[in-house]
């Protein structure tokens, strides 16, 4: 008998274990769950007291329908108290920027939105900076490089060493520019070089509608070149030099936003980097196909072509 109940209480302590190790499994897998979401900033904590909401922006902008959704809610979120944009970037696509910048606007239309500008904030990294009301950057950093880049591979010389004659036939003379295997012509160059200036203007405007100055002030610092804070302050690119401590002191005295709220995450931080991934894709795209790939337009800092 004795030796049945031994066996009837390991079995109960064998049932606890698995229990409690169910238990932790489950906890575990719940918590994995929750840290995704959070991280992914698809969507805001439903039922969260009151913070102020962080966008990290690292790396190469493309475009991204489900961050700039995430975006756009908290527009409508009551917890939400204020935005925080922190950016390091070199700048991308024109449309991902553009997408990005409009997003930020809209919540920009009810909410405080400051920007914090790290190491790199160019090009589409300064465009997406433009809505906010305030923004800040360290001496060093790298902002600016306002315009519009488009880049095409052109391999003919190459075809021609090597023997190869490239046959292509087109339902009009604009359809291959920019073409992989001849230079662009002069009628082409002149569509493309539209193209730019175009995208060019619309940033320009983004610019000079967000710090209200005039198309000509801004044409005068928007030649491509970047500016360190330092210089971007003197020229009113900025409005200040500092970082995170000095957006939450801002939004305090200025928008009423207590420094004791905390922070949350509502974008993919760290992300930016293996989106270059979608960069040498859309490269490829134009290496290997004969047409104008209109998202090949970059508003991308390139230190090589600046040290020329």
């Amino acid at each position: 008998m004795s030796a049945e109940i031994d066996l009837l209480l390991d079995r109960r302590r064998l049932k606890r274990h698995l229990i409690a190790w169910r238990v932790v499994a489950v906890l575990a897998l719940a918590a994995a769950v929750l840290l995704a979401i959070g991280r992914s900033g698809i969507a805001v904590w439903p039922g969260e007291g009151p913070h102020v909401a962080v966008l990290s922006v690292n790396g190469i902008i493309t475009d991204d329908p489900a961050r700039d959704a995430a975006v756009e809610r908290l527009a409508q979120e009551p917890a939400v108290k204020a935005l925080v944009v922190a950016i390091d970037s070199p700048g991308g696509s024109v449309a991902g920027g553009e997408a990005l910048h409009d997003a930020i606007a809209r919540v920009a239309a009810t909410k405080p939105v400051v920007a914090v500008m790290g190491p790199v904030a160019a090009s589409a990294g300064y465009m997406i900076a433009v809505p906010a009301a305030r923004i800040f950057a360290r001496q060093g950093t790298l902002t600016g490089s306002i315009g519009v880049l488009l880049q095409a591979g052109e391999i003919s010389g190459l075809l021609k060493k090597l023997g190869v004659t490239p046959e292509t036939v087109v339902s009009g003379p604009l359809k291959d520019q920019p073409s992989l295997t001849a230079p662009i012509s002069p009628a082409g160059r002149a569509v493309l070089q539209g193209i730019v200036d175009n995208l060019y203007g619309q940033f320009v405007a983004m610019v000079a509608a967000g710090w209200h100055m005039s198309v000509d002030a801004v044409k005068a610092l928007a030649d491509g070149r970047p500016y360190t804070g330092q210089q971007a302050l003197k020229l009113g690119l900025i409005d200040a030099i500092g970082g995170m401590g000095s957006a939450r002191a801002w939004l305090a005295s200025a928008k009423g936003v207590p420094e004791s709220l905390p922070e949350r995450p509502v974008a993919r931080p760290g992300l930016g980097w293996p989106s270059l991934g979608s960069v040498f894709g859309g490269l490829l795209k134009i290496f290997l196909s004969q047409r104008v790939n209109l998202d090949g337009a970059w508003a991308l800092w390139q230190p090589a072509e600046q040290l020329r």
